[in-house]
């Protein structure tokens, strides 16, 4: 083999590398999806605010093999959520909107904080805590659970926002998803007012746990389908 015929190949395989890696990160968001409705389904419903002792023992302490097990996939939905916010980084930063891939990567990171916050309290709880016998210290954690997952809407709310400004301002998405992607930023903003005391607007009520969550969630499907149809293939920085 000629020391050119080497060096091409070597070209190739460098290529090819960046262009699995380039795809496997613009995928990340998809990914991330999955593994959150994995983990939703296998954690089952969580004790509302003010549950009696009884029900927080059965889901925390009865249910401790399924909730460790859901809290895995919740950890690498949260892991893969960083992959595709640094691609959207990236993919704005090739596009000269630095700032808005800044503020992406900003977001998601105090977004994933809150999310593993959220895993471990509930991790420690099902470990041990509940089934030590301390219902007043099992009551205020669930509860802190159910608070801070009202407080996660605002950092979703500006991942979505960085996200769809940059893109926009990129030109890689139309004024239509524009639009539907400032709807969605006013949406799930609206998702950090429910502190009701009870029924829809709660924070444990209908729109915090479902309306705001999948709004989040369909949105990074459809980001993630941009990164992958309208981003360059390939980039050196991976």
């Amino acid at each position: 083999m000629s020391a050119s015929t080497t060096v091409m190949t070597s070209s190739t395989s460098v290529n090819t590398t960046r262009v699995f890696w380039e795809r496997l990160w613009r995928t990340a968001g998809i990914q991330s999806v999955a593994c959150f409705i994995i983990a939703y389904v296998i954690y089952g419903s969580q004790p509302q605010i003010g549950a009696s002792p009884d029900a927080l023992v059965a889901f925390y302490d009865g249910d401790r093999t399924r909730i460790l097990i859901a809290a895995v996939f919740y950890g690498l939905a949260v892991l893969n959520l960083m992959w595709f916010a640094a691609a959207i980084r990236t993919t704005l930063a090739d596009a000269g909107q630095d700032g808005w891939g800044a503020a992406a990567t900003a977001s998601s990171a105090a977004l994933g904080g809150l999310f593993l916050l959220l895993i471990t309290v509930a991790a420690a709880l099902s470990h041990s805590i509940a089934g030590s016998g301390n219902h007043m210290l099992t009551s205020g954690l669930n509860d802190f659970t159910w608070t801070c997952a009202v407080l996660t809407s605002f950092p979703r709310a500006m991942l979505i926002m960085a996200g769809t400004f940059g893109l926009w301002r990129a030109g890689l998405i139309s004024n239509g998803l524009f639009a539907a992607g400032v709807a969605a930023v006013v949406l799930v903003l609206l998702g950090g007012t429910t502190w009701l005391s009870g029924g829809f607007w709660a924070p444990d009520g209908a729109y915090s746990r479902f309306v705001s969550p999948i709004i989040s969630l369909v949105w990074v499907v459809v980001a993630s389908r941009v990164l992958l149809t309208r981003s360059p293939a390939t980039r050196t920085g991976w």
